[in-house]
């Protein structure tokens, strides 16, 4: 039985805009430098978790203080980056959702690689968010609705070499069972003409990225 909507909050671009987001029912992990952002800003993270490489002893020391319960790996000696091993503690809870911040900013690799991540999500079919300041990503490998947040424009971009059988509906440029190759900006600046719209595709994974300048 899903346990509700997990919260991540890693150590990449962050504003305090976007504590507006969280719910009291939200299970809240803070990844690394996620976790003490949201201790400064008066939110008690249910779990923190990373190596800690970018805070410094007395900053982890506070983390330890004020986390409801910590996991700390070593620097060196570990496979994944402390966003994915949110994200894997965040899938073992069966969660109804997951919504990760602090995941964009001026690392391309460790931005390229938390998008991807969103495909382990959906291999558990549960649904993955990623949001900054100018972005809201999605996954789908089926169907998506997709909500007007307040972003100016609808990308939708092939995660595999192909994604084929694409509908959308309420969208400004209508496609009807069209195929989207990588490589290729077809579907690129789209705009939705109502309150929400939807996204049906055949076969594939394609990312939805609405978005702002």
């Amino acid at each position: 039985m899903p346990s509700g909507r997990v919260v991540i909050w890693a150590g990449g671009e962050l504003s305090p805009e976007h504590l507006n987001v969280l719910d009291e029912e939200d299970f809240i992990i803070g990844a690394d430098r996620g976790a003490l952002f949201l201790i400064n800003h008066g939110i008690t993270p249910d779990l923190a978790v990373g190596d800690f490489d970018s805070v410094s002893p007395e900053a982890l020391q506070e983390i330890r203080n004020r986390s409801r319960e910590i996991i700390t790996c070593d620097a060196i000696d570990k496979d994944l980056t402390d966003s994915e091993l949110a994200l894997d503690l965040a899938l073992n809870r069966s969660p109804s959702s997951i919504l990760m911040l602090g995941v964009t900013g001026s690392r391309i690799d460790h931005m390229l690689a938390s998008i991807q991540m969103m495909t382990l999500a959906l291999q558990r079919q549960v649904s993955c968010s990623i949001m900054d300041s100018h972005n809201y990503l999605t996954l789908t490998g089926s169907q998506a609705l997709v909500e007007d947040r307040g972003f100016a424009y609808v990308s939708l971009l092939p995660l595999t070499p192909e994604v084929t059988g694409i509908t959308l509906e309420g969208f400004q440029y209508p496609l009807s069972n069209a195929t989207l190759k990588l490589g290729h900006s077809l579907g690129v600046s789209n705009k939705l003409l109502a309150a929400s719209g939807t996204v049906t595709i055949e076969s594939g994974l394609l990312l939805i990225i609405q978005s702002k300048d």
